[in-house]
């Protein structure tokens, strides 16, 4: 009997490792009003001979993340890492999105409920799966068919390979809701060629998949029609050699280039002249010089833009982009942990919550940002949105012991 009992127990743990779900489960593992099985489905499981599928599955809010599956991929991942039978992972999104970003709606019921842990849990799941993917000691390929946002490059751009297709875009639109870009963003973005990273944390700028793969973003490009025949070669694999997956993205991708006239990467040298400026405010300067000078609809928009998003957030996430510079992952995703705590606490500023409900909840889009010029953002509000929210408050705690970072 106790050895039955040992067998049952094994295989509850390895259905649980693999994806698969059983109807055991410890009473307080989740909230009364849902089962395990419907949290379970936010991140599906597809198995194959030598590699596993991880599938976001809230395709009616563009697979939008929330601490639930943070917390899921954590041990999906985790168990695929240490299991010898699987030799690399996938991750796509169900529907037209691969993944738009962070819950911003549920963070901002949380916020006006005043439920502050819920943020936190929120933010120190996903940030620690984000980290774990970035060190992850296997072969990683996301399929980006469709809107790669915020929290979606975060738990896709860390790992191996990126495949891009025409039906991708991406954005790190933060400023746009009173935020910064964060899931890793500031490391990211901060190593993109030039100043690019500057424009795209402070503008909110879409790229295409052909411009991602220009600059970096992403490693290969397909038509989306081709998706299924990638996929289906992926699942034939039978390795973990990350030059035989390659191989496999190349055979069946394709070459591209991006847009040359209308594209930012067009006018990098714009760019790189306007966003290595110090300040936000020299940045905007030269942007509008510029755009008085050519009369290019595209510079005309670049400054526009700049007046519209949130002050405070424009010079937070300046400055988040050149520390992220010198940084390593690990202090990245610590010190937008910070930031992002400060960001929803409305101890400095409640431009979060404010450019929620003005763009996605009420939808005005008549934000009222505090401070509303750029001119009454001090040097102390910034400083304060890189300090923890209080002398007791823990900073998150990545397993940098056991993983280590790169640069």
């Amino acid at each position: 009997m106790q050895r039955l009992k040992k067998a049952a127990s094994l295989l509850r743990q390895n259905l649980h490792c693999y994806g698969f779900h059983t109807h055991h489960r410890a009473l307080s593992s989740v909230p009364h009003s849902a089962s395990a099985d419907v949290l379970d489905s936010q991140v599906l499981v597809e198995g194959k001979p030598w590699s596993r599928t991880a599938i976001l599955n809230r395709p009616s809010a563009l697979n939008a993340l929330t601490a639930v599956m943070g917390t899921r991929l954590q041990k999906l991942y985790q168990c695929w890492e240490n299991d010898p039978n699987i030799g690399f992972v996938v991750m796509k999104g169900r529907g037209r999105a691969f993944c738009a970003g962070g819950d911003i709606v549920s963070l901002y019921h949380f916020i006006n409920k005043g439920k502050i842990e819920d943020c936190k849990e929120f933010f120190r799941s996903l940030y620690t799966f984000m980290y774990i993917l970035g060190t992850y000691l296997k072969p990683h390929v996301a399929i980006l068919n469709g809107i790669t946002m915020g929290g979606g490059a975060g738990v896709s751009i860390p790992g191996m390979f990126r495949l891009a297709t025409e039906k991708t875009v991406f954005a790190t639109p933060e400023t746009l809701i009173g935020f910064h870009p964060d899931a890793g963003a500031s490391f990211y973005l901060s190593h993109l060629p030039g100043h690019l990273g500057e424009y795209l944390a402070l503008t909110g700028e879409k790229l295409n998949g052909a411009e991602m793969v220009a600059c970096g973003l992403a490693t290969h490009y397909s038509h989306s029609s081709r998706v299924p025949l990638i996929e289906e070669q992926l699942g034939n694999l039978v390795t973990d050699d990350p030059s035989v997956i390659e191989t496999t993205l190349e055979n069946y991708g394709e070459l591209i280039h991006p847009d040359s006239e209308n594209g930012v990467l067009s006018r990098i040298e714009v760019v790189d002249k306007c966003f290595s400026h110090d300040t936000v405010e020299e940045i905007i300067d030269a942007m509008e010089n510029e755009a008085a000078r050519t009369k290019d609809a595209w510079c005309i928009s670049t400054a526009k833009r700049l007046k519209e998003v949130s002050p405070l957030s424009l010079k937070v996430s300046l400055r988040s982009i050149r520390e992220g510079r010198f940084q390593t992952l690990d202090q990245c995703l610590i010190r937008e942990y910070r930031m992002s705590l400060q960001g929803v606490s409305k101890q400095i500023s409640g431009d979060f919550t404010e450019g929620v409900r003005a763009k996605v909840v009420e939808k005005d889009l008549a934000p009222k940002w505090d401070p509303p010029t750029l001119g009454q953002v001090t040097e102390d509000m910034v400083d304060r949105y890189f300090s923890p929210l209080s002398e007791f408050e823990a900073d998150l705690e990545l397993p940098t012991n056991l993983r280590e970072a790169f640069t």
